[in-house]
């Protein structure tokens, strides 16, 4: 079967498949089984940090954020939130390259990253110097073998797809050069936070991945790469992932899926309200959130089965939930007065299917992103009518472009001011 007809006939079933299994890895979770602590139940406003004697400790944003004002004590605090989306993070990846390229890029002092959002989520912490690591894992090919079928074996195991594709890809590029320089950048006091789905629990969790490349010692690289392999590992799809964490004096194995089953994207809510009650007065922060997919799905004819019917109507909730989130996340914002931008992918984007790691259907969703931030049509701002933004530069927007960019899009532009 070729690759487009398996993405195409994948994606009626998979929100059925995420469901489903939902329900069945509870049974692999044998390893992970523990009382849930109260700090589990407040994610994601629990940072789960490793210190220095490689023990886990969880830590509340309002903490993680107040050391953060302090280390940069009258400095604008940049927060960029990336989602998941699959295939679809191609977007993302291309709008940060084309950030760079228009000088328009912040450095980003908190970058956090759910499932394709974690795995561009270190290149976006560590800056425009490795703007080519990530124009090569979204544009290469290598992505386009990721679903490699397990066979019978999907009987009898926890997933459809094996999982050592995944696993590979994520190994070839957290090298130990790329752990170093996070590990330099969180010393600065800069955050990395990846959020992936606890099974046992049901509940998020929210990893400090700088703190992993700085305390992790030798088995840092690894437990990096289980964290991001961890939050891209749909369920059903990917095997989940067993992480060992240490905590006090207890060691526990706890298994690990997609971090978008329980958050699309975060923002923790440490980070915008740490300005409130301040002795001085401290600039807000700018809150940036990159949806690397649709936040609408256009109108299409369904058949009337069973299967159908409830991929659908859960493909429709899910959607329901990331707006959502990102209507919270903009009012939480606002009322806190931080700067609020998003952006997203049209619902005019063609051919868009989360599951298409076909090469040129990623290049072509990169270079769409890309064009966009290039020209200055990426964000859209939740305080005012983007289409009422003419001074902008609109060089190259709509011009050379099927589909008009982000901050042009009707629907985007109404979701920002309701």
């Amino acid at each position: 079967m070729c690759n487009k007809d398996r993405t195409m006939r994948l994606g009626l079933p998979v929100a059925l498949l995420v469901c489903v299994a939902l329900l069945t890895l509870q049974g692999c979770a044998h390893t992970a089984i523990r009382e849930p602590t109260s700090s589990q139940s407040d994610a994601p406003n629990v940072i789960r940090t490793l210190q220095p004697d490689q023990r886990f400790s969880d830590i509340s944003s309002q903490s993680v954020a107040r050391r953060l004002y302090a280390q940069r004590e009258g400095q604008t605090v940049n927060i960029l939130a990336l989602s998941g989306g699959g295939a679809d993070g191609a977007f993302g990846a291309g709008a940060l390259v084309g950030l760079t390229r228009s000088a328009l890029r912040p450095q980003f002092s908190v970058v956090t990253g759910v499932s394709t959002g974690a795995l561009i989520a270190p290149y976006a912490f560590l800056g425009s110097d490795w703007d080519d690591q990530l124009v090569e894992v979204y544009t290469s090919g290598n992505a386009e073998h990721l679903l490699h079928s397990r066979g019978l074996g999907a009987f009898f195991g926890s997933s459809v797809y094996s999982g050592t594709p995944l696993r590979q890809l994520v190994d070839r590029y957290a090298t130990d050069a790329l752990i170093q320089a996070v590990a330099r950048e969180a010393s600065t006091g800069r955050l990395l936070l990846v959020a992936t789905t606890d099974v046992s629990t049901g509940e998020p969790v929210i990893w400090d991945l700088g703190a992993i490349a700085m305390n992790g010692g030798a088995g840092a690289r690894a437990l990096f790469r289980d964290v991001l392999v961890a939050s891209a590992s749909v369920p059903g799809l990917f095997p989940p992932v067993v992480i060992r964490v240490q905590q006090q004096q207890a060691l526990y194995e706890e298994v690990h899926v997609d971090g978008t089953i329980a958050l699309p994207f975060f923002v923790p809510s440490g980070f915008v309200e740490s300005t409130r009650g301040a002795n001085h007065p401290v600039p807000g922060p700018a809150v940036y959130v990159i949806i690397d997919g649709r936040l609408s799905e256009q109108p299409a004819s369904i058949r009337l089965r069973a299967r159908s019917i409830l991929s659908r109507s859960v493909a429709a909730g899910l959607n329901h939930m990331l707006r959502t989130t990102l209507e919270l996340t903009a009012t939480d914002a606002r009322l806190e007065g931080a700067q609020f931008q998003f952006s997203a992918i049209p619902v005019a984007y063609p051919h868009l299917d989360s599951f298409d790691f076909r090469t040129p259907t990623m290049r072509s969703l990169f270079q769409y992103g890309y064009q966009c931030a290039k020209a200055g049509r990426l964000w859209t701002s939740s305080s005012l009518p983007p289409l009422a933004r003419s001074g902008e530069d609109r060089d190259g927007a709509g011009t050379d472009q099927a589909v008009q960019c982000p901050a042009d899009d009707e629907f985007i532009g109404r979701l920002a001011v309701r």
